[in-house]
């Protein structure tokens, strides 16, 4: 059967499909030949032995006859009588008339020496070569024998073997070519997946777009597009890292770098060392930011456990209050109640209210900064500095977003704080003024219960 396939198509998975088919169709088809030849067999014995039958009932009683004149003669020949020969001798019928002594009387033409080699007794019986039917007079003690030659049947059997036989192994090869183009057809829409995945490289993470896919090739592209869309968002991450920090680490090496040369051009001043320091502890500071917002950013899931938000805050409020100059600013309300309970991932909860409180501290001036969890679930940090307009308010979540041309802008901190609460599947809200309050700027964040 693999002779019908193309070399080149046998590891194929077409090729595997089709000989698959093959040897299943074909096996069915043999199972079905046997079946059909254990019926035809039954079916022709069946029909040969109601002639055999019907036949010695017939000829039955012209034998009697026959056999009638002979006695009214008043001749008792001690060998059998032949019958006259038939007129159809190639169709002529094998018989003879037994009496209860097993004495043959009468005895066809045709009919072989041995031909009756069988016990007498009604009912059918079976020698090498013939299948004789016997039936017994009702009033008389004698008996008529019938045979019929058992390659007949052979051969009416041999028949319809081969002819069911012979037309299977002519259409085999016919099916093989008809399979292989079927299949070959129906793959094709695989050969296409596999043609448009292999297109997709770091450049190109577009979704495979293939209409027509069928069920199981349909979850396929499901899930490569899901894959290809985490890849995308990976490399967006890094990219956006990489700009990131082209951005934002520029200008503090640029200054730590001018700093140390002119300290170096006047022998050192305490000055300029102070100011190369404090260059290097901003580009510290927004190293840390770059890699918060790319953790952030990052296809990790983040946890949803129950978060207790009046320790969460308090944790935060105690970086801050280890410092003398900022203790005194920030200040911590707590609801009297139970504290609430979110859902969220403790750590990138904190960083996000770490990033508030930065951004509040930096902007309220030198005035007071309070952290407060109210119920049901939110976090909220306000100052009561300056504010902003409406118009900054609506930019202040973008990336590199300055508030004012000589400080480090919200809009890192925001972002950073933005990607986290959206990932969470919270909301971040922000408002300038605060609520009750005429000048300042308050955040919130507003979690689900746990």
């Amino acid at each position: 059967m693999n002779a019908a396939l193309p070399k080149d198509d046998r590891d194929t998975l077409a090729g595997r499909l089709t000989r698959t088919l093959i040897l299943w169709v074909g096996g069915v088809w043999m199972l079905c030949v046997l079946a059909v030849v254990w019926y035809v067999d039954r079916e022709i014995n069946h029909n040969f032995d109601n002639e055999l039958v019907e036949v010695s009932h017939r000829m039955f009683d012209m034998a009697l006859q026959e056999f009638g004149k002979m006695q009214h003669s008043g001749t008792t020949p001690d060998t059998p009588v032949i019958a006259p020969k038939q007129l159809f001798s190639e169709d002529a019928v094998m018989y003879q008339v037994v009496d209860i002594h097993e004495h043959v009387l009468l005895r066809s033409a045709e009919a072989p020496d041995g031909a009756f080699d069988v016990p007498l007794a009604p009912g059918f019986a079976n020698n090498q070569t013939w299948r004789i039917y016997t039936v017994r007079h009702p009033t008389l003690g004698l008996y008529f024998q019938v045979a019929d030659p058992l390659d007949e049947r052979r051969s009416a059997l041999n028949r319809t073997l081969f002819g069911l036989i012979i037309p299977l192994g002519a259409v085999l090869p016919l099916l093989a070519l008809v399979l292989r183009k079927v299949a070959r057809n129906e793959l094709r829409v695989l050969q296409q997946l596999a043609g448009e995945i292999e297109k997709r490289s770091g450049s190109d993470l577009r979704p495979i777009t293939l209409p027509g896919l069928p069920r199981e090739l349909r979850s396929v592209g499901d899930h490569v597009n899901s894959l290809l869309e985490r890849l995308s968002h990976s490399l967006d991450v890094e990219r956006a890292l990489a700009a990131n920090a082209a951005h934002e680490l520029r200008t503090p090496l640029a200054a730590a770098r001018l700093r140390l040369q002119t300290a170096l051009e006047h022998d050192l001043r305490r000055n300029d060392v102070q100011a190369a320091l404090d260059a290097l502890q901003l580009l510290s500071h927004r190293a840390e930011k770059l890699l918060q917002l790319s953790r952030a950013e990052s296809a990790a899931s983040l946890a949803r456990a129950p978060v207790d938000l009046v320790q969460l805050a308090g944790a935060v409020a105690q970086d801050f209050w280890n410092d003398p100059q900022i203790s005194e600013r920030l200040a911590l309300k707590v609801p009297d109640d139970a504290a609430p309970i979110a859902s969220g991932d403790v750590d990138a909860l904190a960083i996000a209210l770490r990033n508030l409180v930065e951004n509040a501290l930096r902007y309220g001036g030198n005035g007071r900064v309070v952290i407060e969890v109210m119920a049901p679930c939110t976090l909220a940090v306000r100052d009561f500095g300056a504010g902003v307009s409406a118009e900054q308010l609506a930019t202040l979540q973008q990336r590199h977003v300055r508030h004012s041309s000589d400080r480090a802008g919200y809009g890192l901190g925001l972002s950073i704080v933005g990607t986290i609460v959206e990932k969470l599947g919270a909301r971040l809200e922000l408002a300038s003024p605060p609520p009750g309050a005429a000048h300042g700027f308050e955040a919130r964040i507003v979690l689900r219960p746990a």
